[in-house]
């Protein structure tokens, strides 16, 4: 497999050489969602899989070959998430090898740090942006079929690679974890989450070009086809990420009200805590597929938080080792870090955990900045259902964790939330002037020429 996992990525490189910047990234994403993640090229200790070989090209293209940086400006969130991962490596040596966390780093930036800039230099435009999602909906559709087809069957067209794997799951083509009836789809992806994950993040972006496609067929199609595939997956992750992203986008006539809206949420969640014998966060299980996966969830939180979990490793975390709160949990022997927040403060502590929460804060902050521009009502359904395909996924982030392609789709979100302040313009408002009524003019008799 790793002859075909470098002829993939050299197809990928060379159609980047031939091709304009804003198919830089559709090839790249094509590339991480439909060829395995975990089918690896090593080269001594580093494992290059096909996306990562592909972005260093498109990365060296970029600075060398074309002027896509030209005149690039870095703002506080690209510097946010230049300090968020020194701020890994600086907690990381107190708790890792020096070599190890660099190798492990190295991955990471490759995957995630690359593509955020590389979006945040190629998307300059509305019409890229709508582009890049366009082909992105094109995308999601084979990879939706395959989804539903595992599901119905349990076969994976891929299962045959996975013994292949680098990491992660190996074993048979056959599907063997059901719920109500259907087989959990992963396909291309890892886990059957991350694989409904990257369809609960597109699927409401999507949404938002309703008024810039003319095919109605087409729009209504991927839209079906993001649904399947998110259902393919059997998750409760990506269930919850739509169904907060749904709801918000639904609240688009009452917008203006959002400080009620927010207000209310936030006097049930004090209810709940006042009136019951259970934290308003475990009353969740009520609406997932797996009771006890969410009681975990729960008990997860509640462990790091109020149960010493974190004690002694609040600066600097455990790094990349088991904390060892799973047989406080349930009684197994290792921890499963189903949230993503959990997951940075345990490996990084508050070193690594602020300067993350501070660029989030930025990304949500320069979508405000977009919507106070007063602007066009398509583009304001646009923007609305970009943020709601960023609210759904900030907040599934409690019950998951981002890992593989879903985690790099995440930071080209984050690129898009740096961009879209500049992608409208402001709404001229016309504003009728009454003039006072002239004076009477003084008649002067014509002379006679």
């Amino acid at each position: 497999m790793q002859a075909i996992t470098l002829a993939i990525a050299l197809a990928g490189c060379a159609l980047v050489l031939l091709s304009r910047p804003i198919w830089w990234l559709i090839i790249y994403i094509g590339i991480t969602v439909f060829y395995p993640c975990n089918l690896t090229v090593p080269v001594g200790t580093i494992d290059f899989t096909a996306g990562r070989i592909v972005i260093m090209v498109i990365f060296a293209k970029a600075l060398f070959l074309t002027n896509v940086f030209k005149g690039f400006k870095l703002i506080w969130l690209d510097k946010l998430v230049v300090i968020f991962f020194i701020a890994q490596i600086v907690a990381g040596l107190v708790t890792t090898p020096v070599m190890e966390l660099l190798e492990n780093r190295a991955g990471a930036m490759v995957d995630l740090m690359l593509p955020y800039f590389i979006a945040r230099a190629t998307l300059k435009k509305k019409e890229d942006y709508i582009f890049l999602v366009k082909a992105a909906m094109v995308i999601a559709i084979p990879l939706a079929a395959i989804g539903l087809f595992q599901s119905v069957t349990g076969n994976n067209p891929y299962g045959g690679m996975r013994a292949y794997a680098a990491w992660g799951s190996k074993g048979a083509a056959q599907s063997t974890d059901t719920r109500y009836g259907f087989y959990r789809a992963a396909a291309s992806f890892p886990q059957p989450i991350m694989f409904g994950l990257f369809f609960a993040m597109l699927g409401p972006i999507a949404v938002g070009l309703y008024h810039y496609i003319r095919n109605k067929a087409f729009f209504y199609t991927a839209i079906a086809a993001m649904c399947v595939g998110a259902f393919s997956s059997l998750s409760s992750g990506p269930y919850f990420a739509i169904a907060l992203s749904g709801l918000f986008i639904a609240m688009y006539k009452y917008r203006k009200q959002w400080k009620t809206l927010v207000l209310i949420v936030a006097i049930m969640c004090v209810v709940v805590e006042v009136v019951s014998n259970r934290h308003f966060w475990e009353v969740l299980d009520r609406f997932s597929l797996s009771g006890s996966a969410v009681w975990y969830r729960s008990r997860l939180i509640e462990v790091a938080f109020f149960e010493n979990g974190m004690g002694g490793h609040w600066v600097t975390g455990f790094g990349h080792h088991d904390p060892g709160w799973g047989p406080r949990i349930d009684g197994r022997a290792f921890t499963d870090l189903v949230n993503d927040y959990l997951v940075i403060l345990c490996r990084y502590g508050i070193v690594g955990f602020i300067p993350f929460a501070i660029m989030l804060f930025l990304a949500v902050s320069k979508l405000v900045k977009a919507f106070k521009r007063n602007i066009r009502a398509p583009d304001a359904w646009l923007l609305w259902c970009f943020s709601g395909a960023m609210f759904g996924i900030i907040l599934a982030m409690n019950t998951t964790m981002l890992f593989g392609p879903p985690r790099t789709i995440f930071y080209i979100m984050l690129a898009m939330c740096a961009q879209v302040p500049s992608y409208f313009k402001r709404r001229v408002r016309y504003v009728r002037v009454f003039y006072p009524e002239p004076a009477e003019a003084e008649l002067v008799p014509l002379q006679q020429g």
